[in-house]
Protein backbone atom coordinates (compact mmCIF):
# COMPACT_ATOMS: atom_id res chain seq x y z
CA UNK A 1 0.00 0.00 0.00
CA UNK A 2 1.29 3.06 -0.85
CA UNK A 3 0.58 5.69 1.85
CA UNK A 4 -0.11 9.62 0.83
CA UNK A 5 1.91 12.74 1.32
CA UNK A 6 -0.71 13.50 3.89
CA UNK A 7 -0.06 10.98 6.02
CA UNK A 8 3.07 11.27 5.76
CA UNK A 9 3.13 14.54 6.72
CA UNK A 10 0.67 13.84 9.60
CA UNK A 11 3.14 11.34 10.79
CA UNK A 12 5.46 14.14 11.69
CA UNK A 13 8.90 11.54 11.99
CA UNK A 14 11.71 14.50 12.14
CA UNK A 15 9.38 15.66 15.68
CA UNK A 16 10.35 12.58 17.51
CA UNK A 17 13.84 14.62 17.59
CA UNK A 18 12.34 17.25 20.02
CA UNK A 19 11.12 13.90 22.34
CA UNK A 20 14.86 12.32 22.12
CA UNK A 21 16.52 13.99 25.15
CA UNK A 22 14.00 11.27 27.51
CA UNK A 23 15.75 8.65 25.12
CA UNK A 24 19.36 9.54 25.43
CA UNK A 25 19.29 10.25 29.10
CA UNK A 26 17.81 6.99 30.24
CA UNK A 27 19.99 4.86 27.13
CA UNK A 28 22.88 6.66 28.75
CA UNK A 29 22.46 5.83 32.42
CA UNK A 30 21.55 2.81 31.50
CA UNK A 31 23.13 0.86 28.95
CA UNK A 32 24.56 -2.12 28.89
CA UNK A 33 26.39 -3.25 26.27
CA UNK A 34 23.59 -4.56 23.65
CA UNK A 35 23.71 -2.27 20.94
CA UNK A 36 20.95 -4.16 18.80
CA UNK A 37 18.83 -3.68 21.44
CA UNK A 38 19.50 -0.19 21.97
CA UNK A 39 18.52 0.56 18.04
CA UNK A 40 15.69 -1.58 18.46
CA UNK A 41 14.08 0.57 21.28
CA UNK A 42 15.05 3.75 19.38
CA UNK A 43 13.12 2.84 16.35
CA UNK A 44 10.23 1.40 18.43
CA UNK A 45 9.70 4.69 19.97
CA UNK A 46 11.05 6.95 17.24
CA UNK A 47 10.24 5.88 14.10
CA UNK A 48 6.98 4.09 15.45
CA UNK A 49 5.36 5.03 18.92
CA UNK A 50 5.88 8.88 18.67
CA UNK A 51 4.70 9.10 14.69
CA UNK A 52 1.91 6.78 15.38
CA UNK A 53 0.81 9.05 18.10
CA UNK A 54 1.13 12.40 16.22
CA UNK A 55 -1.28 10.99 13.34
CA UNK A 56 -4.01 9.61 15.62
CA UNK A 57 -3.54 12.66 17.25
CA UNK A 58 -3.84 14.64 13.91
CA UNK A 59 -6.76 12.88 12.64
CA UNK A 60 -8.81 13.57 15.90
CA UNK A 61 -7.64 17.38 16.06
CA UNK A 62 -8.05 18.17 12.56
CA UNK A 63 -6.00 21.17 12.53
CA UNK A 64 -6.13 23.74 10.11
CA UNK A 65 -3.23 26.16 12.15
CA UNK A 66 0.37 25.02 12.46
CA UNK A 67 1.27 22.14 14.66
CA UNK A 68 4.01 21.01 15.93
CA UNK A 69 6.65 20.18 13.44
CA UNK A 70 4.07 21.22 10.93
CA UNK A 71 3.79 24.40 9.92
CA UNK A 72 0.68 24.02 7.08
CA UNK A 73 -0.77 20.80 7.68
CA UNK A 74 -3.13 19.43 5.13
CA UNK A 75 -6.34 17.82 5.17
CA UNK A 76 -6.46 14.92 7.25
CA UNK A 77 -8.46 11.18 5.98
CA UNK A 78 -9.37 7.89 7.28
CA UNK A 79 -5.92 6.41 6.03
CA UNK A 80 -3.86 8.78 8.65
CA UNK A 81 -6.16 7.13 11.56
CA UNK A 82 -5.29 3.04 9.86
CA UNK A 83 -1.58 4.20 9.44
CA UNK A 84 -1.41 4.71 13.03
CA UNK A 85 -2.88 2.31 14.09
CA UNK A 86 -0.88 -0.45 12.08
CA UNK A 87 2.74 1.57 12.99
CA UNK A 88 1.34 1.17 16.65
CA UNK A 89 0.23 -3.05 16.74
CA UNK A 90 3.86 -3.58 14.73
CA UNK A 91 5.77 -1.25 17.64
CA UNK A 92 3.68 -3.48 19.69
CA UNK A 93 4.73 -7.15 18.56
CA UNK A 94 8.80 -5.59 18.22
CA UNK A 95 8.94 -4.37 21.64
CA UNK A 96 8.10 -8.46 22.77
CA UNK A 97 11.86 -8.88 21.20
CA UNK A 98 12.92 -6.36 24.22
CA UNK A 99 11.04 -7.64 27.34
CA UNK A 100 7.36 -8.34 28.88
CA UNK A 101 7.81 -5.42 30.90
CA UNK A 102 8.81 -3.03 27.96
CA UNK A 103 6.09 -4.11 26.06
CA UNK A 104 3.44 -3.33 28.55
CA UNK A 105 5.35 0.14 28.89
CA UNK A 106 4.49 0.57 25.06
CA UNK A 107 1.02 -0.71 25.56
CA UNK A 108 0.00 1.53 28.40
CA UNK A 109 1.98 4.38 26.28
CA UNK A 110 -0.47 4.06 23.63
CA UNK A 111 -3.21 4.08 25.49
CA UNK A 112 -2.94 7.12 27.19
CA UNK A 113 -1.73 8.97 23.87
CA UNK A 114 -5.29 8.02 22.31
CA UNK A 115 -7.21 9.38 25.53
CA UNK A 116 -5.38 12.52 25.06
CA UNK A 117 -7.20 13.07 21.74
CA UNK A 118 -9.97 10.65 21.15
CA UNK A 119 -12.94 12.69 21.07
CA UNK A 120 -14.46 10.26 23.64
CA UNK A 121 -11.84 11.00 26.34
CA UNK A 122 -9.47 13.74 25.30
CA UNK A 123 -7.77 14.58 28.13
CA UNK A 124 -6.77 17.70 26.12
CA UNK A 125 -9.65 19.29 26.93
CA UNK A 126 -8.43 19.44 30.53
CA UNK A 127 -5.76 22.03 30.75
CA UNK A 128 -4.09 20.17 34.36
CA UNK A 129 -5.05 16.84 33.90
CA UNK A 130 -3.65 16.96 29.93
CA UNK A 131 -0.65 18.90 30.92
CA UNK A 132 0.59 16.41 34.13
CA UNK A 133 -0.49 13.31 32.23
CA UNK A 134 1.83 14.55 28.70
CA UNK A 135 4.56 15.44 31.18
CA UNK A 136 4.50 11.99 33.41
CA UNK A 137 4.49 9.86 30.55
CA UNK A 138 6.71 11.59 28.03
CA UNK A 139 8.52 12.15 30.80
CA UNK A 140 9.45 9.19 33.69
CA UNK A 141 7.48 6.68 32.26
CA UNK A 142 9.08 6.82 29.29
CA UNK A 143 12.64 6.97 31.13
CA UNK A 144 12.01 3.93 33.46
CA UNK A 145 10.62 2.23 29.67
CA UNK A 146 13.88 2.93 27.78
CA UNK A 147 15.99 2.40 31.04
CA UNK A 148 14.48 -1.13 31.47
CA UNK A 149 14.62 -2.23 28.30
CA UNK A 150 18.75 -1.32 27.68
CA UNK A 151 19.45 -2.26 30.96
CA UNK A 152 16.97 -5.29 31.25
CA UNK A 153 16.59 -4.82 35.01
CA UNK A 154 13.90 -6.16 37.33
CA UNK A 155 10.89 -3.39 38.25
CA UNK A 156 12.21 -3.01 41.00
CA UNK A 157 15.53 -1.57 40.04
CA UNK A 158 13.59 0.93 38.39
CA UNK A 159 13.10 2.38 42.15
CA UNK A 160 16.37 2.58 43.07
CA UNK A 161 17.82 6.36 43.30
CA UNK A 162 19.94 6.80 40.76
CA UNK A 163 17.19 5.63 38.00
CA UNK A 164 13.62 7.10 39.68
CA UNK A 165 15.60 10.59 40.22
CA UNK A 166 16.22 10.70 36.33
CA UNK A 167 13.01 9.54 35.49
CA UNK A 168 11.21 12.40 37.75
CA UNK A 169 13.96 14.49 36.51
CA UNK A 170 12.59 13.76 33.49
CA UNK A 171 9.07 14.76 34.06
CA UNK A 172 9.93 17.85 36.01
CA UNK A 173 11.64 19.30 32.35
CA UNK A 174 8.45 17.95 30.06
CA UNK A 175 5.73 20.11 32.70
CA UNK A 176 8.09 22.71 32.57
CA UNK A 177 8.46 22.74 28.57
CA UNK A 178 5.29 21.44 27.55
CA UNK A 179 3.37 24.16 27.67
CA UNK A 180 6.05 26.03 25.37
CA UNK A 181 4.96 24.09 22.81
CA UNK A 182 0.79 25.04 23.22
CA UNK A 183 2.01 29.01 23.05
CA UNK A 184 1.16 29.76 19.11
CA UNK A 185 -2.45 27.29 19.32
CA UNK A 186 -4.29 29.54 21.35
CA UNK A 187 -6.41 30.54 18.63
CA UNK A 188 -7.12 26.57 17.23
CA UNK A 189 -7.43 25.15 20.56
CA UNK A 190 -10.34 28.19 21.71
CA UNK A 191 -12.15 27.14 18.14
CA UNK A 192 -12.08 23.76 18.82
CA UNK A 193 -12.81 24.24 22.59
CA UNK A 194 -9.49 23.07 23.96
CA UNK A 195 -8.43 24.74 26.96
CA UNK A 196 -4.78 23.65 27.63
CA UNK A 197 -2.26 24.73 29.90
CA UNK A 198 -0.96 27.22 27.68
CA UNK A 199 -4.14 28.95 27.13
CA UNK A 200 -4.78 28.59 30.50
CA UNK A 201 -1.86 30.38 31.58
CA UNK A 202 -1.66 32.81 28.96
CA UNK A 203 1.43 33.87 26.79
CA UNK A 204 2.83 35.68 29.59
CA UNK A 205 2.04 33.45 31.86
CA UNK A 206 3.68 29.78 30.19
CA UNK A 207 6.88 31.99 29.41
CA UNK A 208 7.31 33.04 33.36
CA UNK A 209 6.04 29.32 34.35
CA UNK A 210 7.99 27.74 31.46
CA UNK A 211 11.00 29.53 32.86
CA UNK A 212 10.37 29.01 36.75
CA UNK A 213 10.07 25.29 35.92
CA UNK A 214 13.62 24.93 33.72
CA UNK A 215 15.51 26.89 36.88
CA UNK A 216 14.16 24.11 38.89
CA UNK A 217 14.58 21.36 36.50
CA UNK A 218 18.25 22.63 36.36
CA UNK A 219 18.81 22.77 40.11
CA UNK A 220 17.26 19.00 40.35
CA UNK A 221 19.87 18.03 37.29
CA UNK A 222 22.76 19.73 38.60
CA UNK A 223 21.88 17.91 42.22
CA UNK A 224 21.68 14.63 40.61
CA UNK A 225 25.11 14.76 38.42
CA UNK A 226 26.85 15.92 41.41
CA UNK A 227 25.27 13.11 43.74
CA UNK A 228 25.55 10.50 41.31
CA UNK A 229 28.70 11.27 38.94
CA UNK A 230 30.49 14.58 39.47
CA UNK A 231 30.39 18.32 39.67
CA UNK A 232 32.10 18.93 36.95
CA UNK A 233 29.75 16.94 34.50
CA UNK A 234 27.21 19.15 36.68
CA UNK A 235 28.55 22.48 35.07
CA UNK A 236 29.19 20.69 31.80
CA UNK A 237 24.97 20.10 31.53
CA UNK A 238 24.46 24.13 32.58
CA UNK A 239 27.11 24.76 29.78
CA UNK A 240 25.90 23.05 27.40
CA UNK A 241 22.37 24.87 28.40
CA UNK A 242 23.09 28.13 27.87
CA UNK A 243 22.70 28.46 24.24
CA UNK A 244 18.80 27.90 24.90
CA UNK A 245 18.64 30.15 27.96
CA UNK A 246 19.85 33.10 25.71
CA UNK A 247 17.32 32.40 22.83
CA UNK A 248 14.49 31.97 25.43
CA UNK A 249 15.30 35.58 26.89
CA UNK A 250 15.50 36.83 24.01
CA UNK A 251 12.53 35.79 22.57
CA UNK A 252 10.27 36.66 25.68
CA UNK A 253 11.56 40.12 25.89
CA UNK A 254 10.50 40.27 21.79
CA UNK A 255 7.13 38.76 22.76
CA UNK A 256 6.40 41.58 25.55
CA UNK A 257 6.65 44.04 22.94
CA UNK A 258 5.08 42.41 20.57
CA UNK A 259 2.39 38.93 21.12
CA UNK A 260 2.37 37.69 17.85
CA UNK A 261 6.07 36.82 18.30
CA UNK A 262 4.75 33.72 20.07
CA UNK A 263 4.31 32.21 17.04
CA UNK A 264 5.29 28.73 15.14
CA UNK A 265 8.66 29.71 13.72
CA UNK A 266 9.87 30.84 17.13
CA UNK A 267 8.77 27.70 18.67
CA UNK A 268 10.13 25.25 16.23
CA UNK A 269 14.02 27.48 17.03
CA UNK A 270 12.97 26.77 20.64
CA UNK A 271 12.59 23.69 20.55
CA UNK A 272 15.34 22.52 18.12
CA UNK A 273 17.68 24.54 19.91
CA UNK A 274 16.69 22.94 22.99
CA UNK A 275 16.55 19.05 21.46
CA UNK A 276 20.08 20.04 19.93
CA UNK A 277 21.52 21.33 23.13
CA UNK A 278 20.23 18.05 25.22
CA UNK A 279 20.71 15.40 22.83
CA UNK A 280 24.72 15.92 22.59
CA UNK A 281 25.06 16.21 26.08
CA UNK A 282 23.06 13.09 27.02
CA UNK A 283 24.41 11.48 24.36
CA UNK A 284 27.97 12.89 25.22
CA UNK A 285 27.52 11.36 29.19
CA UNK A 286 26.66 8.14 27.62
CA UNK A 287 29.61 7.49 25.76
CA UNK A 288 31.38 8.96 29.22
CA UNK A 289 29.70 6.67 30.72
CA UNK A 290 31.13 3.49 28.91
CA UNK A 291 34.57 4.44 28.42
CA UNK A 292 35.01 4.24 32.30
Amino acid sequence: MIISKSTLLHLRFPFSFFLMPVFCFAAGVGFAGDWWRLLLIFVILHLMVYPASNGYNSYYDKDEDSIGGLEKPPPVSKELLYTSLIIDGLALLLSLLISIEFAVGILLYGLVSKAYSNDAIRLKKMPVVGWITVGVFQGAFTFLMVYQGVAQVNLSTLLEGKVLYGAILSTVLLLGSYPMTQIYQHEEDARRGDMTISRMLGIRGTFLFTGLAFGLATGGYMWYFTQYFSLRLAIVFVVSLFPVVLFFGWWFLKVLKDAQQANFKYTMQLNLLSAICMNLFFMGLGVWLQMK
